[in-house]
């Protein structure tokens, strides 16, 4: 198999995102609804969380057993270092981000936005901004994923690297919905669910091909740690969002849905490995 086979393979990997996206333009207007939805999404993020680290820790784990120290230290400090990066890059944007829609209500007020500006909020309001983030923790988990696609091809186990296409691909189907549970109810755009799609599937296809071009663990170790990061913001906004809606016994079953549709994949891929 050529490595624009398999780039395609990826892109496909990558595209099946898009299966879970129009879920976004669901009328949810009952909040019990829009409340297991979410939970849904917190509880495949949160199985996301443990997958990402489980292999980002892998390297190490196996440094550690061989004791090749320096390995372990370096590595170590990658997924630390990416890892906080990740989490408290995406606190201090949200921050920065909050202060300044403050700034431009103070220095505008209420009614003096033109029909571009009030385009702009429709973008930024709290439920696509945190669809725009859980994309990006997405997008980074799924440039790791790309990676090992890759790395399978470079070293010659093409079935592998086929097989791992078919299980990231049925995971990156249940991600999608992840990405648009806050957005239910607020019928976004078909071309914002489209660049929802584009950050969050895209990175499987670019990993894939720079997979192919070398081997990195040290790499792969980096951008797990910031979609570790990232997906630990987002699960922690996401908690947030269900307290407000203070229907727990709602939440906590859509949080046990989210992690048996994580596992329900993930047992995928493990088969394909095998």
């Amino acid at each position: 198999m050529s490595p624009t086979q398999i780039a395609v393979l990826g892109a496909i990997s990558g595209f099946t995102i898009y299966l879970g996206l129009p879920l976004g333009r669901l009328r949810a207007e009952m909040p019990r609804l829009k409340t297991f939805l979410n939970g849904t999404a917190t509880g495949i993020l949160v199985f996301l969380l443990w997958d990402v680290l489980a292999h980002a820790w892998e390297p190490i784990d196996a440094g550690l057993g061989k004791d090749e120290l320096g390995g372990v230290l370096g590595n170590g400090a990658v997924l630390l270092v990416t890892a906080g990066a990740g989490l408290l890059g995406l606190a201090y944007f949200d921050q920065a981000a909050a202060r300044r829609r403050t700034d431009a209500q103070r220095a505008y007020g209420p009614g003096a936005a033109s029909v571009g500006e009030l385009s702009a909020v429709k973008t930024s309001d709290p439920a696509s901004r945190l669809a725009m983030t859980i994309a990006v923790g997405i997008g980074l988990h799924n440039f790791a994923e790309g990676l090992a696609i890759g790395n399978s091809a470079a070293t010659g186990e093409l079935s592998l690297a086929v097989l791992l296409v078919i299980g990231f691909g049925l995971h990156n189907a249940t991600e999608g919905f992840g990405i648009v549970a806050p957005l239910t109810g607020t019928r976004p755009s078909w071309g914002y669910l489209a660049l929802l799609g584009l950050i969050g599937g895209g990175p499987t296809f670019v990993g894939t091909l720079a997979g192919q071009a070398f081997v990195s663990e040290t790499l792969s170790i980096a951008f797990l740690g910031l979609a570790a990061g990232s997906i630990l913001y987002v699960v922690i906004e996401l908690l947030a969002v269900a307290r407000k809606a203070n229907l727990k016994t709602v939440t906590t079953w859509g949080v046990f849905l989210g992690l048996v549709l994580g596992f329900a994949t993930d047992a995928v891929i493990t088969a394909a490995g095998a």
